[in-house]
């Protein structure tokens, strides 16, 4: 007797604020009566621990409907990669799989995407001798005087790198000394068919809004559900660690990335005087609003994606049947 196919892996993605939690549930809620299903986060700013109100995050009943990984990964201080994405994302596929559950990967993050799509070069593995002789390079030069180093060998990376970043700036350094190559040479991702990473096109839907003030009226409701949710004290407690700063990727997230210079600017202005609510709104809004615009841009690179109109009343209903009638293909 042949063994039954696996089950495919069913993504689905959208710009910020567009429904795809809600989506995604649904879909566990109605595909889960035939089989199980478990959610694979990709989103680059739910993998990190203790930030929840600015990134949306799904809550412990969400969480408790459907089993979800890839979320609270990493501590703020540290990096997450889409290389490392794909690692963790191709296994936890294979072991969803074997577990006879479907796979559903839901999120925002449009390189992660891609990389699944296309696969995404191997990065050299860390070399303790090399990050030692950084280190000690470091203590006698600085981490500017290194970041002018990587600026001489890899000037795209260092661009895009604040002086002192220093984690980033070792990495790339330990890169180009392993390898021979930039770091910018690894972040590309695979030409060629999409066969080439776990992830098919034809499996990939998509949450788009027919009418761009739609998207906009719901990220400001969003954002102000995050302000009266506490989002402030959050970046408070997280700057009160005193290990984190502001070129950390954690902290470039949008929303994380205004507050943390709104409570900069009130920490250095005349004493008692009051953080600025109203400018804080302002720039965080704009700020995701230009966030869903490059995701729309990514989204409409991926020719072969289905994409749904989430500003329509049936937008939850056209998802589950959509995904549902490709489910029953071979």
């Amino acid at each position: 007797m042949s063994r039954p196919a696996p089950l495919p892996a069913i993504a689905l993605a959208g710009p910020t604020a567009s429904g795809k939690t809600a989506g995604a549930l649904a879909l566990a809620a109605v595909i889960g009566r035939q089989v199980p299903v478990e959610i694979i986060s990709v989103d680059s700013a739910l993998v990190y621990r203790g930030m929840d109100i600015g990134t949306a995050k799904p809550t412990a009943q969400e969480r408790a409907c459907v089993p979800h990984h890839l979320i609270d990964i990493r501590d703020p201080l540290q990096a997450y990669s889409a290389a490392e994405f794909v690692q963790d994302a191709t296994r936890l596929i294979a072991e969803i799989r074997a577990r006879g559950a479907l796979p559903l990967l839901v999120g925002g993050t449009m390189l992660y995407f891609k990389a699944l799509l296309h696969g995404i070069d191997d990065m050299p593995a860390a070399d303790p001798a090399v990050r030692a002789r950084l280190d000690a390079q470091a203590a006698a030069i600085g981490w500017a005087g290194m970041h002018a180093e990587l600026a001489r060998v890899d000037p795209q990376t260092a661009a895009r790198l604040a002086p002192a970043d220093s984690q980033r700036i070792q990495r790339a350094l330990e890169v180009w000394h392993v390898s021979g190559r930039p770091l910018s040479s690894f972040h590309t991702i695979k030409s060629g068919a999409d066969s080439a990473g776990p992830l098919r096109a034809a499996d990939l839907f998509s949450l788009e809004p027919e009418d761009r003030a739609w998207l906009h009226e719901r990220i400001a409701q969003r954002f102000d559900a995050m302000l009266a949710a506490g989002f402030v004290d959050e970046v408070r407690a997280l700057r009160a660690r005193g290990d984190l700063h502001p070129d950390l990727p954690s902290m470039r997230c949008v929303g994380y990335r205004q507050a943390w210079e709104e409570l900069e600017l009130q920490a250095h202005g005349p004493a008692g005087a009051p953080l600025d609510l109203q400018r804080l709104r302002e720039r965080g809004i704009a700020a995701t609003r230009q966030l869903a615009k490059r995701q729309i841009t990514w989204l409409r690179s991926m020719p072969a994606r289905q994409a749904i109109a989430c500003d329509r009343p049936t937008a939850v209903a056209d998802l589950v049947q959509a995904v549902l009638q490709r489910l029953q293909q071979p």
